[in-house]
């Protein structure tokens, strides 16, 4: 096996035990073997410790409300959303789809708040149907669209306007959302204005204030920095008469997938609670974490169809691609991989595993050094966020299953797609 694995804090319910790899008490060589590749498994346990990591003891209960807002785009499965629901979650939508599907999974809809930056009239009216607790409203658009259609309905929507701070979060250009040349939310500069625009209308009921800069954030400085520059704003909204419940304080929080250290929930949540403290505030608080309630609780195994070398090269060439998990070619992401079979007769190499796409991208990982046989199944560790929730049928490629292991059980929560559904909807 290669010089990374174990690293407990990367994986931490995947075990060796003998020979072979498990998840939580649950051979991955055998869920491979009764469900097919490509497959992504998930850990119950590791799913309800990092929503635990979110949480109050009972006997520590915080002076005011605080709501996790679960970011549904992270990993959207129903099986998952329930698991949260039941537990009080709300949830983080910026869809249509995303809000049928927290309600699907028994979430009720005033623990809905929807986001994104293209809310269309049916979007709207569906939401406001539902009863959901906010709209992020992004552009001051969006709000005329809003008290419009509320009119039309006879009642008034509650709203939150997402402000852009312009605090660079230090991660990715492509998940950075709190800059200003970003297409998200209101410039912190027209903040004001715009509030007191959507206190004029009739049909707006304003109650909060957002804000979120990025994702893989791995420090707090960035989240104090837009924090601070947001409890300012509240005062000047305070001081013309606006007065809000509610402050979201965003997601983005980082996950360890290497080397990385972000601070724990917990530090975050303490941190924030002492700002609106020294701030003299009283408002609810909302997070809206997505890759931390779900990274670290799966897998995907990908089972090595050959073996390729060449004077440059030598390539594990494995049948999960882009179309599978596009997070290593769209954002160049590191993950681990492992050999869920421990060969000790079998020399390490340096490895790029590379899928089927026909695209020079397609990549799961790079110069990684494996014991390897041909047919034997590997683990992309820490897949469980943008992982499922990003694929795609690319290539005419059926979509993976997806299961959730507790404990020695396993079960399908999404069953392998067939070729013939790809094309049910053409003519």
């Amino acid at each position: 096996m290669s010089s990374l694995f174990p690293v407990p804090q990367l994986s931490p319910r995947v075990t060796e035990q003998g020979t072979q790899l498990f998840l939580e008490n649950v051979s991955l060589n055998g869920l491979a073997k009764q469900f097919g590749t490509p497959l992504y498994v998930y850990s119950q346990a590791q799913l309800l410790a990092d929503w635990a990591a979110w949480q109050y003891p009972e006997d520590q209960v915080p002076e005011r409300n605080i709501h996790v807002c679960y970011a549904v785009k992270a990993c959207s499965n129903l099986s998952v959303l329930r698991l949260f629901a039941e537990r009080g979650a709300f949830f983080d939508t910026v869809s249509e789809g995303e809000i049928a599907r927290a309600l699907a999974a028994g979430a009720p809809a005033n623990r809905v708040v929807f986001s994104g930056v293209a809310k269309s009239e049916r979007e709207i009216t569906f939401a406001l149907a539902q009863g959901i607790f906010c709209f992020n409203a992004e552009s001051a658009a969006e709000l005329e669209r809003l008290n419009e259609i509320a009119l039309r309905m006879g009642k008034r929507a509650p709203i939150s306007l997402r402000v852009n701070p312009d605090v660079d979060a230090k991660t990715h250009p492509y998940i950075s959302t709190g800059l200003r040349g970003n297409k998200f939310g209101i410039a912190h500069t027209d903040a004001l204005a715009v509030y007191q625009r959507a206190a004029s209308l009739p049909g707006l009921d304003v109650i909060g204030i957002d804000y979120h800069i990025g994702s893989q954030i791995t420090e707090l400085s960035p989240f104090l920095d837009a924090q601070n520059r947001l409890f300012e704003l509240v005062r000047q909204l305070r001081a013309v008469g606006i007065e809000l419940t509610h402050i979201d304080l965003g997601g983005g929080l980082g996950v360890r997938y290497r080397d990385e250290t972000p601070p724990a929930p917990r530090e975050l949540i303490e941190q924030s609670l002492k700002g609106l403290r020294d701030a003299g505030f009283a408002h609810d608080l909302l997070f809206e974490p997505g890759r931390s309630l779900v990274a670290n609780s799966c897998v995907l195994l990908t089972q090595v169809e050959y073996l390729k070398h060449n004077d440059d090269k030598n390539f594990a060439i494995v049948d999960a691609g882009m179309n599978d998990f596009i997070r290593p070619a769209l954002y160049e992401a590191w993950v681990g991989v492992e050999n869920c079979t421990v060969h000790d007769d079998v020399p390490a190499q340096v490895y790029d595993v590379v899928g089927p796409v026909c695209e020079s991208s397609d990549w799961l990982a790079l110069d990684r050094s494996l014991n390897v046989k041909q047919g034997d199944v590997l683990a992309v560790l820490s897949a469980g966020a943008y992982g499922f929730s990003m694929s795609s049928n690319y290539n005419t490629r059926t979509r993976p299953a997806e299961v959730l292991v507790d404990g020695a059980d396993a079960r399908v929560i999404r069953r392998r797609e067939v070729l013939t559904e790809l094309w049910a909807h053409e003519v």
